[in-house]
């Protein structure tokens, strides 16, 4: 995230996140109150410090613990924590790309893949973040991130998700190409009139072009086919490439509303909810609880009073911020 210096304060430019820098921060006090909260089992004090810092200070805390103990704040917070709330506060304390390769990690550890998992992150991130999340796959697990996709993957989806991990996108930033969407708008529409559905060029467009240029090109193709974008992927593909075109295709419409609808259907499965309000936090949370509001007609905020209980509930409420009424 850039950071605008204005008047000599530093601003979070453009942040729709939650979780801003905490003022008067020092890592020094923040360490030693979390060695004094360890040795007294006052969970209340660790998840208070760790939801009210951002993740750049979160690091820096993690550090002053190491210097100031000799032990390492995620082990200590293993052995202090349990269950939901011990995995939670164990993401706050990664940074965002390592939290988004545990994430990954995760959907594709024991029986079968989590399709769904897999895709709120490839689909959600840019070709920047992927290729950090690549980085602290491989430091954290020893192996290449693109292998397992592959593995744990098979035809076009397979296809999809590896056009996913290696996204880069070619059309300039920022300037308005309306050559290439008319050529984008043909193509994508030649590939679903014939007999057979042609996936190809799909997976090619939708993985190498900005959400800005691609939502004019969606917008163009609703009008000369006569259906939703949703429509089209439900009506044209099957099986897990429906899936992963639908997922793209919300992301790239919307990102806050596909993760809102995604904490609407979840909101039972403690592992989403936490990686969505913590991968969020310091991004677009904001929008996410306005698209929820609007969605459910039911704050984020209230909901998750109503799901969550005890430390885990104070912990969730503190990334969520404040009540949308």
């Amino acid at each position: 995230m850039d950071i605008e210096k204005i008047q000599g304060n530093e601003m979070w430019w453009g942040t729709l996140g939650t979780v801003r820098p905490f003022p008067d921060f020092s890592p020094d006090v923040d360490a030693h109150d979390i060695q004094t909260a360890l040795v007294k089992k006052d969970v209340a004090t660790l998840v208070r410090i760790l939801t009210n810092r951002n993740n750049a200070q979160r690091q820096k805390v993690a550090e002053a613990f190491r210097q100031v103990s000799q032990k390492d704040l995620s082990t200590v917070l293993k052995k202090a924590l349990s269950g939901p709330l011990e995995d939670l506060m164990l993401a706050l304390i990664m940074t965002p790309a390592q939290f988004d390769a545990h994430r990954l990690r995760q959907t594709m550890e024991g029986m079968g893949t989590d399709e769904e998992g897999l895709l709120e992150v490839l689909c959600s991130r840019t070709g920047q973040q992927l290729k950090d999340i690549m980085v602290a796959y491989k430091q954290a697990f020893g192996r290449y991130l693109e292998n397992d996709l592959e593995s744990e993957t098979s035809k076009d989806f397979s296809k999809l998700v590896m056009a996913l991990v290696m996204k880069e996108e070619r059309n300039t930033k920022g300037l308005i190409d309306i050559h290439l969407i008319s050529e984008d708008v043909k193509t994508l529409a030649a590939a679903i009139s014939g007999k057979k559905t042609d996936s190809a060029p799909w997976i090619q467009i939708l993985t190498t072009r900005s959400p800005d240029h691609l939502n004019r090109v969606f917008l163009r193709l609703e009008l000369l086919k006569g259906e939703t974008m949703e429509k089209m992927v439900q009506n044209h593909f099957s099986g897990d490439l429906k899936l992963g075109l639908r997922t793209l295709v919300g992301c790239i419409q919307n990102t806050p509303l596909y993760l809102a609808q995604r904490l609407q259907v979840s909101m039972k499965k403690s592992s989403i909810v936490r990686g969505i309000m913590v991968g969020r936090s310091e991004e677009d949370l904001l929008c996410v609880r306005r698209e929820f509001r609007k969605l459910t007609n039911t704050s984020l905020f209230s909901t998750i009073q109503k799901e969550f209980k005890g430390d885990l509930q104070q912990a969730l409420l503190a990334l969520c911020r404040s009540e949308d009424l």
